[in-house]
C-alpha cells in the first residue's frame, strides 16, 4: 500500500512538472523542429549565446548574454509591475525576435550584433529590470518561438485598438507567414486613454512633406482621404490629392509617436491642416502588450498569450 502510495505521489509530481514545463512554454513536444542558433555567435560558459550589443546611449559595443539582453528589452518594452505571464511571452517574443535577427540581418552599427537602436530592433532598458523581468526571463530561459524549424518574426506592438492585422497591410511587408492572422485583441479599459483613442493634427505643410518623405509628389494639399483598408480596418493607402500614399510609410516618416497607429477612424482636412482620429499604438501586427497584460491578468499562461496571436508555433528550448 505504501509502495502504490509513494508511486501516485510520484506520478502526479511528474504530471505536475509536465504542466509547468507546458504552461512556461519550455517544452517543445515530440514533432518540433528547434531553429538552429547563429553559428556566428560565441557562447558562454552555460552555453548561452553571447552578443554584441550598440548601445546607443554610451555609443560603444558591449558583450552580453543573450539572457542579459532580453532582460533589458522586457525592461524597457513592458511595465515591470506587470503581470508576469505577460512578462515571459514578452520575454519570449524579445528572445525570438533577437535571434531571427542575428540570423537574418546585419545591424547598422559596426562591429555589432543587435543594438539598442529602437529604429533597428528592441527597446532597451536595463535600469528597469526589476526581480519580476529577471524571473520571466529566467523561467523562460532559452524559449523561442519557431515555425516549422526556423525562426519567425515575433512582431509585438503597445495596442492594437481591438484587432491586429497582416504584416502585408500594415508594414507592407512581402507576406503575410501562416502563424499570423488578423485576431480579436481584448485590451482591458484601464489601458491609458491616450492609446486606446486618440486625435493627431499635422500642418498642411507637414502632411505634404511626410507624403514626398513616403516617396510621391502630391504638391498642395487639397484632398485627403482613406483609400484601401485591410481587414481590420487599418488604412493601407491615403488618397492625396488622387494620389496613392502608402499609410504605413505616411505614419513613419510623418511621426509614429504621434500618428499613432493607422487604425484610423476619421480624417478631416482644413485650411490649418489635416485631423486624424483613430485607436491604438503602434503597427498592429503579432502580439498587443496591453492584450498580453489584460490576457494574464485574466489567468492566461505565457504560452495561451503566444497562441491567441501566433498560430500553430512552437515553443522549443535553444539552450
Amino acid at each position: 500500500m505504501n509502495r502504490n502510495f509513494y508511486s501516485m505521489q510520484r506520478s502526479l509530481l511528474g504530471l505536475l512538472l509536465i504542466t509547468m514545463l507546458a504552461l512556461t512554454g519550455c517544452m517543445s513536444g515530440a514533432d518540433a523542429d528547434v531553429p538552429e542558433i547563429p553559428e556566428r555567435l560565441d557562447r558562454s560558459g552555460d552555453g548561452v549565446p553571447v552578443l554584441k550589443v550598440y548601445d546607443v546611449d554610451s555609443e560603444s559595443v558591449e558583450e552580453m548574454d543573450v539572457e542579459t539582453y532580453i532582460m533589458g528589452v522586457v525592461g524597457g518594452e513592458m511595465r515591470n509591475t506587470w503581470p508576469i505571464e505577460a512578462l515571459k511571452a514578452q520575454a519570449i517574443l524579445a528572445r525570438t525576435f533577437t535571434m531571427k535577427f542575428v540570423d537574418s540581418k546585419k545591424s547598422g552599427y559596426e562591429g555589432a550584433d543587435i543594438s539598442t537602436d529602437i529604429n533597428e530592433a528592441q527597446a532597451y532598458d536595463a535600469e528597469n529590470v526589476n526581480d519580476r523581468v529577471r524571473e520571466a526571463v529566467n523561467e523562460t530561459r532559452g524559449v523561442v518561438m519557431s515555425a516549422d524549424g526556423e525562426f519567425p518574426y515575433a512582431w509585438f506592438h503597445a495596442h492594437s485598438g481591438g484587432i491586429t492585422e497582416l504584416p502585408t497591410k500594415a508594414l507592407e511587408f512581402s507576406e503575410d507567414p501562416d502563424y499570423l492572422s488578423v485576431v480579436r485583441s481584448d485590451e482591458p479599459e484601464d489601458a491609458p486613454e491616450e492609446v486606446r483613442h486618440w486625435t493627431a493634427s499635422f500642418t498642411l505643410d507637414e502632411v505634404r512633406q511626410a507624403c514626398v518623405d513616403a516617396g510621391v509628389q502630391v504638391g498642395e494639399i487639397k484632398s485627403f482621404t482613406i483609400g484601401q483598408r485591410g481587414e481590420s480596418g487599418r488604412a493601407v493607402t491615403f488618397l492625396v490629392n488622387g494620389h496613392e500614399v502608402s499609410a504605413p510609410a505616411f505614419r513613419l516618416q510623418i511621426g509614429a509617436s504621434k500618428l499613432k497607429s493607422t487604425l484610423i477612424e476619421n480624417v478631416e482636412l482644413s485650411e490649418e491642416g489635416v485631423t486624424f482620429s483613430g485607436s491604438g499604438f503602434g503597427h498592429g501586427v503579432g502580439m498587443s502588450q496591453w492584450g498580453a497584460y489584460g490576457m494574464a491578468r485574466d489567468g492566461a499562461s505565457a504560452e495561451e498569450i503566444i497562441r491567441h496571436y501566433y498560430t500553430g508555433v512552437d515553443l522549443v528550448e535553444l539552450w
